[in-house]
């Protein structure tokens, strides 16, 4: 291949190169193979958790792909912060700001390097954004790879996952648990590598790189220890090489049309939360305006298809074993919920991909738009005086939509956790956790700890939560996240005090506290900013420039205000 437009002929082109290749031949490369497109082939492969310990098998097979196609392999790693382990204390201040680190660590990589091509494989929930982001980012020819969920494990004949986990410990807490009962729960939740096995953030956004098409076909469904995701794998490196020669690139695949499709895919299957930061920062990264309000008017018009945990029965090994994501993308598409016309990675068009699918009979993990279990989707963006800049709650499986009820105020997640293990709250009560938005947390932590022990106390259905964080893709619950304007910046969530009602209504999408203007205006005035216990550090410089949640919480001025593209440079 010619690589005279390529970004790797400032490193292997030419005698004033001979110390770059030197380096190549140092580390067993031939002549032909310097000669040849370097491709990066990057995973968040680590000994964190299990989302990630499979994933250095996976880049060796995509390595074999990317070499069988011509091109020269250039295996990396990035780093993940494993959110179930760092849940329900300060280390989950890292797992957001992690998403950034990953983006730019891969794109510091790519550039200094100047590779050609990326293979970029992901596990835990923010290698799968970060990843995605930087492919755009860099606009470099590019196929993402989930690394594959978790199989399920087996407690008293059922089948568990490690929300059971978190939920025993409000069990124990309430007493209907023993210690030794869930000491034999954690050894078998989790039997071995994968992410999260329910429709939480790993496989949302798995969903979102085939409905976006910056994945191939398929290769998201199939559980981390089967070997067809080794197959996937190496058809990802032979595809690249493709992408390499005839393009698309991915800020030709990436749209405002296919960020809908993304969006849609989420409320179709009552995603992750989560979503409506990823997407806007994906789109961010290719110079398009789509923010939470955005993504909310596509959940709003999208059916909920699919029955899967937390809010259904459901699993993703489930929906492989009748046809994995492909199924979920057909039943849109032929109830005319996606944009057809969105080039993928395959250099098809989602349309084109999907001819050939049939959604399985005698199934009912996946349903078609005539048997819709609900006409809109499973999450619902929010909005109120208590969030004049937005909010979302998911609301797949809940029962209750509408609440009201006065507000019970804590100014961190630890106060809540502590509050709520005591049975220091009521049937009724809006818990209301603040100063953990991306400022003023900094990093908006997830909730998963405190919004698990209340189910786990039996009380999911008789309090509601509403927070500036986030909540895990796991939580279930009348909980209500990323509120903004968040409390550090003076939003009226940093305004409210105990005993003030709260009004809640997720079926209209909307949520307000009962104070006059002119209350909120006085409270304004008299609210003083609270200094946080990080100044200095990657969580410091993080707070310094991070958006709003609205926003997907970006940290630097994206696609919009570039003057040029690494590709073409």
């Amino acid at each position: 291949m010619d690589k005279s437009t390529l970004p790797s002929r400032h490193t292997t082109v030419g005698p004033e190169r001979a110390p770059h290749r030197s380096y190549y031949y140092a580390m067993g490369l031939n002549e032909a193979q310097i000669a040849q497109p370097l491709v990066g082939v990057v995973s968040s492969w680590n000994e964190a958790a299990p989302c990630n310990i499979s994933l250095r098998r996976q880049a060796e097979a995509a390595k074999r792909g990317v070499a069988a196609a011509g091109g020269t392999p250039r295996e990396f790693t990035t780093i993940t912060v494993t959110d179930g382990i760092a849940m329900g204390h300060a280390g989950m201040k890292s797992s957001l700001v992690s998403r950034e680190t990953i983006a730019d660590s891969v794109e510091l990589t790519v550039r200094g390097h100047t590779y050609d091509a990326l293979v970029a494989i992901g596990g835990c929930d923010k290698a799968l954004p970060g990843l995605m982001m930087a492919m755009v980012r860099l606009d470099v020819p590019s196929v993402f790879l989930y690394g594959g969920s978790i199989m399920p494990g087996r407690f008293q004949g059922r089948d568990v996952t490690v929300l059971d986990v978190f939920e025993g410990v409000g069990k124990h807490s309430a007493g209907t648990m023993s210690l030794e009962e869930l000491t034999a729960l954690e050894k078998v939740a989790c039997p071995g590598a994968g992410s999260c096995g329910g429709q939480y953030t790993a496989n949302s956004m798995a969903y979102v790189s085939e409905a976006i098409g910056l994945a191939l076909p398929g290769s998201a469904s199939p559980p981390a220890v089967m070997e067809s995701r080794d197959l996937y794998a190496e058809q990802a490196g032979e595809a690249v090489m493709r992408l390499l020669r005839d393009g698309p690139r991915p800020r030709q695949i990436v749209t405002r049309k296919s960020l809908e499709n993304a969006a849609a895919v989420v409320a179709a299957t009552g995603g992750s939360t989560n979503a409506t930061l990823h997407l806007p920062a994906l789109a961010h990264e290719a110079g398009i305006a789509f923010d939470l309000f955005d993504v909310a008017e596509v959940f709003a018009r999208t059916p909920l298809l699919a029955d899967l945990k937390p809010g259904g029965r459901y699993l993703a090994k489930d929906v492989h074993e009748i046809g994995g994501v492909s199924i979920i993308l057909k039943a849109l598409l032929d109830g005319g919920y996606l944009h057809g016309d969105c080039i993928t990675v395959t250099g098809r068009t989602l349309a084109e991909n999907l001819a050939d699918v049939v959604i399985p009979d005698g199934q009912d993990v996946v349903m078609p738009v005539s048997r819709a279990i609900s006409m809109t989707g499973g999450l619902v963006g929010m909005r109120g005086n208590l969030a004049p800049d937005g909010a979302v709650v998911k609301v797949a499986g809940l029962q209750t939509r509408v609440f009201s009820g006065p507000a019970r105020v804590f100014d961190s997640e630890e106060d809540a956790f502590a509050a709520v293990t005591a049975r220091r709250y009521a049937a009724g009560d809006v818990i209301i956790i603040r100063y953990e938005g991306p400022r003023g947390g900094p990093g908006m932590r997830e909730m998963l700890s405190t919004t698990s022990a209340i189910y786990g106390q039996d009380m999911g259905d008789q309090v509601a939560l509403i927070t500036d964080g986030r909540f895990s893709g796991a939580t279930r619950g009348l909980c209500i996240g990323h509120v903004g304007p968040e409390a550090a910046l003076g939003g009226p969530i940093g305004l409210l005090r105990d005993g003030d009602l709260i009004d809640i209504d997720a079926n209209a999408g909307t949520m307000q506290v009962r104070l006059s203007d002119e209350e909120l205006a006085a409270r304004r005035a008299a609210w003083e900013p609270r200094r946080h216990n990080f100044q200095s550090g990657a969580i410091w410089r993080y707070a310094q420039t991070v958006s709003a949640a609205r926003y997907g919480a970006v940290v630097h001025p994206g696609g919009a205000a570039e003057t040029h593209v690494y590709m073409d440079s």
